[in-house]
Order: C-alpha cells, then sequence, then structure tokens
C-alpha cells in the first residue's frame, strides 16, 4: 500500500458514518486516523446487532485506532488536547453546538493548533431554520430532491443503502485534501463545513440542471428512459442489466445477441427517440427474449456481440466474478478477536499499485494504554 497521506494525523470525532467515513477515507490513504469514542459503548454503531463490532461499525472504521475519552472531565480533556497538539485534521459529525458543550469547538482547538484542519458535519448545516434539526439518511436524501428518483411510484417504500451517509463522508473527505493541499502552501489551517442537505443536493446536480435548462422535473425513469438501461430476468430466474446508451453499434450488437438482426428496422425502435418513446414496448419484447435463456448463457452472447451488460450480482457473487478476483477487490487483515476479517479494499491504485494492506477496525479503546503512555513521556521530556 502506498500511503500517499502519511505523516498525516486524523483525530476523528464522528459517529454512525458521515464522519467515521471521511476519517475512513482519509486511512486507506495512510494517514494515521485516531477515534475518539464514548467510554464503555464507543460509537453507537458498535452495538447496533449487538456487542460492540456490528458489521455496521465494521464497515466505516477501518485503518484505525480507538481511543476512549470523555472530554467533559478534566483528565481525559488534557488527553485528548494532546492528540490536537500534534493533528493535523479534527473531524466531528455532531449537531451545531455539541463540539463547544465537549470541549472540542473549532475555536478552542484553533487555540490549541492554529494549523489544524476542522471539519464539521451536520445535517442541515452551521445555521439556518432547520439547522438544528437531527438528520439521517433518508432525510438528507428527501430534503435535496433525490429520493424522489429511487421511489417506485407503484411500491413507494425506502429502498437501497444509505447514500447520502456515505456521499456526506466522501464530499468531507474532499474538502479535507483540498484544505491540506493548500496548507503546504500558506501554513494555515482552514474549516470545512460540509452539510449533508448540501453534499446530496450536489450529487443531485443532473436533475436540478435539468429543472434550471429544460423546466422538467425529473422522476424514478427519466434517467433509466434517455440511458436506455434495463433488467431482465434469464430463465434461471437469475438477472442481467444492460445499459444500451446511444450509439447504435450496440444495438444492432443486441438485436443479433436476441437473434432478431432486423430490429432496428422496426420504426418503433429505428432511433434513439424512438426507443426512448418505447421503452415500455422494448422491456416487454427483451423481458420475453431473456426467459428463454439462462443468464450464463445471455452473458456468453452479449459478450460477443460486444453489448454493456452486467450480471445482476448480490453481496454473495459480486466478489467471485473473474474480474472481480483479477482485481483482487477482497482483502483480509487479522481479526482483533482471532481469526479473519474480510473487507473490499479501497479502489484507489497510486503507481499501478492496488492497496491490498488494510488494518481492521478497532476494538473500543485499543490505543488508550498508548495514549497515555506517550504523554507521560512527553512530559517526562
Amino acid at each position: 500500500m502506498i500511503k500517499v497521506l502519511e505523516g498525516v494525523r486524523v483525530i476523528e470525532q464522528g459517529t454512525f458514518i458521515t464522519g467515521p467515513n471521511a476519517g475512513m477515507l482519509l486511512a486507506d490513504l495512510g494517514a494515521e486516523v485516531i477515534k475518539v469514542e464514548k467510554p464503555g459503548s464507543g460509537d453507537p454503531f458498535r452495538a447496533f446487532k449487538g456487542g460492540l463490532y456490528s458489521p455496521h461499525f465494521q464497515t466505516y472504521n477501518r485503518n484505525k485506532r480507538s481511543v476512549t475519552l470523555d472530554t467533559r472531565e478534566p483528565e481525559d480533556l488534557a488527553l485528548f488536547d494532546r492528540l490536537i497538539v500534534d493533528a493535523d485534521v479534527y473531524i466531528q459529525n455532531f449537531r451545531p453546538g455539541t463540539a463547544e458543550r465537549l470541549g472540542a469547538g473549532e475555536e478552542r482547538l484553533r487555540e490549541i493548533n492554529p494549523k489544524l484542519i476542522y471539519c464539521s458535519i451536520s445535517g442541515f448545516g452551521q445555521d439556518g431554520p432547520a439547522a438544528g434539526r437531527p438528520a439521517y439518511d433518508t432525510v438528507a436524501q428527501a430534503a435535496s430532491g433525490f429520493l424522489g428518483l429511487l421511489i417506485n411510484p407503484e411500491n413507494p417504500r425506502v429502498v437501497g443503502p444509505a447514500m447520502a451517509d456515505a456521499l456526506t463522508g466522501f464530499y468531507a473527505a474532499y474538502g479535507i485534501l483540498g484544505a491540506l493541499h493548500e496548507r503546504h502552501r500558506t501554513g494555515r489551517g482552514r474549516a470545512v463545513d460540509v452539510s449533508m442537505l448540501e453534499a446530496m443536493c450536489h450529487f443531485n446536480l443532473d436533475a436540478f440542471t435539468h429543472y434550471f435548462a429544460e423546466g422538467e422535473v425529473m422522476t424514478p425513469y427519466s434517467r433509466p428512459s434517455v440511458s436506455q438501461s434495463y433488467v431482465l430476468e434469464c430463465g434461471d430466474g437469475k438477472w442481467i442489466a444492460l445499459h444500451m446508451s446511444s450509439p447504435e453499434k450496440f444495438w444492432q450488437g443486441l438485436a443479433n445477441a436476441i437473434d432478431q438482426p432486423d430490429l432496428l428496422r422496426d420504426d418503433r425502435f429505428c432511433s434513439r427517440e424512438k426507443r426512448i418513446d418505447n421503452q415500455q414496448l422494448l422491456i416487454d419484447l427483451l423481458g420475453a427474449r431473456f426467459k428463454q435463456r439462462d443468464r450464463e448463457a445471455w452473458c456468453r452472447r452479449l459478450e460477443e456481440e460486444d453489448v454493456p451488460y452486467a450480471p445482476m450480482y448480490d453481496s454473495s457473487e459480486a466478489l467471485r466474478d473473474p474480474q472481480a478476483r483479477h482485481l483482487k477487490l477482497e482483502v483480509s487483515a487479522p481479526h482483533p478477536a482471532g481469526g479473519e476479517w474480510r473487507t473490499v479494499r479501497s479502489p484507489v491504485s497510486f503507481d499501478h499499485q492496488p492497496p491490498l494492506t488494510v488494518s481492521a477496525p478497532p476494538e473500543l479503546g485499543d490505543y488508550n494504554e498508548a495514549l497515555r503512555s506517550l504523554v507521560q513521556t512527553r512530559l517526562l521530556e
């Protein structure tokens, strides 16, 4: 693993997803990340399924160490301050005002370390009429207009993973990296603010651009119709996905694969515009065809014809695909409690070297003793 952020120390006082994901992304690039947690229980995600090492916690906390501090206690606050003295970055995702009550507000930490990059992650921003409201993933998706693009109007229910949480963490890490780069030039720290609402509105930029430019409010079917995307059940009950876009060569390849080489001569499907207008007819036609063979047979046919496709895998299948195996996407490390801990590596390679080494998420307080020993040593110097 090439540690492009080696030497950067991050103090993360995050819970659930947004703050921890920002910290993990920096850790994946080689930063030293120390996670400050509540004594006894730690990040609430630890106990989401009982115990203190739930799958939810594991997802966003690899490559870190954990220290338990209650900064409302003078002794623990002094230890926390010692961490801040040597830190490059501090990350928190509290509601506005909470960090100040915990002795971790920007003004106080900047007095301790003027070069500190201070990252605040919130639901709705640091001020304004909604700043104090609680926010979780679905709330941010809804407020940004993004959730409406995912909900099937025929079966309206929330679907999919915690995209707003994860993406906000990505945007926070992106802002931190920009501030770190600037500090090399100026020597000054920055305050980095990102809210879930802002992150998801930016991620939803395509929908807003369509509205600004054309007055068009996009629906769940707008992009799949324009991009000509399909999910189709095969004869063995497995599914396959197509993203046909507009090049005629892909459509001719699909027509050949389904043994209808004259498909594009049909007035209903002879142009991109006609295929968009008649997508439901294509869904019916392709749906009937794809049920005639199993998924493996369709994969062979589509690949022979150079059609943009992929099997619609679940999480038990995706990493067994030959390409995923070739890329070595699954990596492992010793589990803190014994045995093997498995995860998916960072997707970013440097100098053509994929990051194949990883450390498992920390057990609660695994850095406590080391921190106290370090502080004692420095006091004696």
